[in-house]
């Protein structure tokens, strides 16, 4: 059974499914473990801020999957903003090889609310090993 959020003036459950690239699409994370595990720990410390809560994270070498759920005081697009800013900001002060890139990730990303399609079923898509 779903558990909705109960806010001042609304009860709800906002879930999206997250998806962007690295520059260039450059494969930052290909056999990085402390990269892949600062970003985690980067995301991890955004969503406790914000009060968001991450159901799946994959941090592949040229893609990021992320399913959150978030409140309904934040738009998608400051949700986007608020992971990838900060993750960028942290990671290229900590990992200077990274500057090389004119920046981390690129402006697009992509998005799916899950309400049409079960939350399960993006678990799984995320959870398919054919990410690498």
């Amino acid at each position: 059974m779903t558990e909705y959020k109960h806010y001042r003036h609304s009860v709800g459950l906002a879930t999206v499914h997250l998806i962007w690239i690295p520059c260039r699409r450059k494969k930052v994370f290909y056999k990085r473990e402390d990269l892949k595990s600062r970003c985690a720990a980067v995301f991890q410390e955004v969503a406790a801020e914000k009060k968001w809560f991450i159901k799946v994270l994959e941090i592949a070498s040229d893609h990021v999957h992320l399913l959150v759920e978030y409140d309904p005081h934040h738009s998608i697009s400051q949700v986007v903003k608020a992971f990838k800013g900060r993750s960028s900001r942290v990671l290229r002060q900590e990992f200077p090889e990274l500057l090389r890139l004119p920046s981390l990730w690129t402006h697009s990303y992509g998005f799916d609310t899950t309400g049409k399609i079960s939350t399960q079923k993006v678990l799984e898509y995320i959870n398919d090993p054919h990410h690498g």
